[in-house]
């Protein structure tokens, strides 16, 4: 193999040899190894160009978000008016970094990127170009030299030897002057391309020294003190940090230190707090999502002020759900759940069932809704109101049976007399203040949930022939002379809710505290079953009938009954004062006594009460003829001469036993 020189001969050119050749493709070989190193290399540096440009426009980006942080108004931003301080005073730093970041990336473009390109461009593009050419003229020579070599040898032409010489000499020349052009190129490119590799690291490096100093004098002229405090400011915020991790643990293993019984549902052991005026907490919600079918819902409850409260998971606020004030409340039993309640509003148009997870929260959540409803929110001290009004609930709420005489030692030994009972109410007429309920119910009054009615009274009906009310007025033929004359006899499909003894019965403020307190008793004892009966009204009586046997259950002459009135708010509720005798002092004509009844019907309250008002008309119509057919005159009769007022409300609750236990609704 021939000795590799370090440049091609231009002597040797116009020979042609094989060792020329041979030299030549040692040079071409190099040149085409240099291109495509030469490409790699633009690559990387056209990526480190491309890099130092992305910062600059990246450090542009970074001063302009590091500003934008004073105007997100961050709800927990207490305490940031430093680092917004100490931000925008980075932000100036990296935009004076930014312009030297410019600055480096027109540098490299300048003194790296440029000068290579140059040269490949340059430089290797031309040898490319040499090289075609000098392969062109060789094959012209070549094509020439074999129409030369196959001149004939006897018959000599000399016009055609002439121009193939010609050729000949013009090809060789050709071939010539390109092989002396490529071998000069291909001589220079060995010095060309170290020029060519050093000259644009020489750029790179000369570009990075000069950033480098211009950031090293802005760095160390003016932000040395800066970056002090900032560092100081750094570590002081990282050992609060540290000492909220520690207290955070502390906390932590402390709150996980409990019993098991913290996490399972129903297994409280704090007692129940009946004097809450505020609560808050999940509640399963029934809603119904067809005619039959219903779906529960865990939602979030919280009560402010009168208002009852509802916030979605997620939500940032919660809205109104219920108005509290004059609302009834108490236990239900629904779709064979535990725990559930019932909250009515005052009209008796809206209701929900709600669902507490445990015992203690189901009772708390009944007794903060029935102390809303009282408004004691608003008064001056509502937690000493509510405790108060909580310990008169637990003495009122001690159920009876039966319409029994009190015994001796019962919590009402010092019932006011009826006298006494006017002159308050006088004084308090004077005055303009409305009655204290001490002074219409005594505090500590027991309270009847249910009729019972006495087996002897029972068998005594029966042995009496079996003779029954019928409570839509047609009599039978054995009935009374006094059911016979009776001009008014109307039926309410009532239930009875409770009744109580009270200290007056000539307003009636008296029945609407009755009302509260016996539907408070029911809510804390959580009686929510009621039976169904037909309350009669004729004009000579009150009587409670059984919608299954017709046995009268308990029956009041009309002239005892004293005062009767609806719930002004929930119309459905209605109650009337019974005035009685009490012996039990000797005295031959007895002390009065006023007991007060609740029901709840199913029509409005009013009517019951506009009948018994007119079965009270009739009683004093009945002292004065005239009167009396003056008012028979402007009302309605049917066929038997009998008062018309409403058709029978009964319906079809006579039906079936199961009308026996309902759930009121108050």
């Amino acid at each position: 193999m021939p000795a590799v020189h370090h440049k091609l001969l231009l002597e040797d050119a116009l020979q042609d040899s094989p060792q020329t050749r041979s030299l030549l493709s040692v040079f071409e070989e190099d040149a085409g190894m240099l291109t495509d190193y030469t490409n790699q290399l633009l690559q990387s540096m056209q990526r480190v160009f491309g890099a130092q440009s992305e910062m600059g426009l990246a450090t542009d980006q970074l001063s302009k978000q590091l500003l934008e942080y004073e105007k997100k108004n961050f709800a927990l931003g207490k305490g940031d008016e430093e680092v917004i301080t100490t931000l925008q005073n980075f932000a100036k730093t990296v935009g004076e970094l930014n312009s030297l970041h410019s600055e480096l990336a027109n540098q490299m473009a300048d003194s790296m990127v440029f000068p290579l390109i140059q040269f490949r461009e340059k430089d290797l593009t031309e040898i490319s170009t040499l090289k075609e050419i000098f392969g062109i003229a060789t094959d012209e020579h070549e094509a020439a030299m074999v129409k030369y070599s196959r001149l004939p040898k006897k018959k000599e032409n000399e016009k055609l030897k002439s121009d193939l010489v010609k050729e000949v000499a013009y090809t060789r020349r050709k071939q010539h002057q390109a092989s002396l052009q490529y071998y000069c190129a291909l001589n220079a490119l060995q010095y060309r391309k170290r020029v060519a590799m050093l000259e644009p690291m020489l750029g790179y490096t000369q570009a990075q020294i000069s950033f480098f100093k211009k950031g090293f004098e802005l760095v160390s002229k003016k932000m040395d003190n800066f970056l002090s405090s900032v560092s100081n400011m750094t570590q002081n915020i990282q050992a609060q940090l540290d000492a909220e991790a520690e207290a955070m643990r502390v906390s932590q293993r402390e709150l996980l230190s409990v019993e098991d019984t913290v996490y399972m549902p129903d297994k409280d052991t704090e007692p129940v707090n009946r004097t809450l005026i505020q609560k808050a907490g999940y509640l399963n919600i029934r809603n119904k999502t067809g005619l039959v079918t219903t779906a529960w819902d865990r939602l979030y409850f919280f009560t402010q002020g009168g208002n009852l409260m509802c916030q979605p998971r997620g939500a940032v606020a919660g809205g109104m759900v219920l108005d509290l004030d004059n609302s009834s409340v108490m236990a239900v039993e629904c779709e064979d759940r535990r725990y559930c309640f019932q909250i009515t509003s005052p009209s008796g148009k809206t209701s929900m069932i709600l669902q507490a997870e445990s015992k203690r929260e189901y009772e708390e959540w009944i007794c903060t809704v029935n102390n809303i409803s009282r408004q004691i929110y608003l008064t001056d001290n509502p937690e000493a109101v509510a405790i108060r009004l909580n310990q008169t609930a637990i003495q009122a709420v001690t159920p009876i049976t039966s319409f029994e005489k009190r015994p001796e030692g019962s919590p009402n030994p010092d019932r006011a007399k009826p006298g006494g009972i006017h002159a308050a109410g006088s004084d308090s007429q004077k005055t303009g203040a409305a009655p204290e309920p001490e002074d219409l119910i005594a505090p500590g009054t027991p309270i009847q949930f249910d009729i019972m009615l006495p087996a002897s009274e029972f068998q005594d009906q029966n042995r009496a022939g079996g003779r029954r009310t019928n409570p839509f007025g047609e009599t039978d033929d054995d009935c009374s002379t006094e059911s016979d004359d009776s001009l008014l006899q109307q039926v309410f499909a009532v239930r009875f809710l409770g009744s109580m003894a009270v200290r007056c019965g000539n307003g009636q403020e008296v029945i609407y505290e009755a009302m509260r307190q016996v539907l408070a008793a029911r809510a804390i004892h959580n009686i929510f079953r009621t039976t169904e009966s037909h309350l009669m009204v004729t004009s000579s009586s009150l009587r409670l009938i059984d919608p299954q046997t017709q046995v009268t259950r308990i029956s009041f002459q009309l002239g005892e009954v004293c005062q009767f009135a609806a719930h002004q708010e929930n119309g459905r509720l209605m109650g009337f004062v019974v005035e009685g005798r009490d012996w039990s002092d000797g005295d031959e004509e007895g002390e009065p006594s006023f007991s007060t009844f609740v029901f709840e019907s199913n029509t409005e309250g009013e009517k019951i009460c506009y009948t018994i008002s007119l079965a009270k008309d009739i009683t004093e119509a009945k002292k004065d003829p005239e009167a009396l057919a003056q008012l028979m005159k402007n009302m309605p009769l049917t066929n038997d001469g009998k008062f018309l007022l409403l058709e029978p409300e009964t319906g079809d609750t006579t039906n079936g036993a199961g009308q026996e236990d309902l759930e009121s609704e108050a």
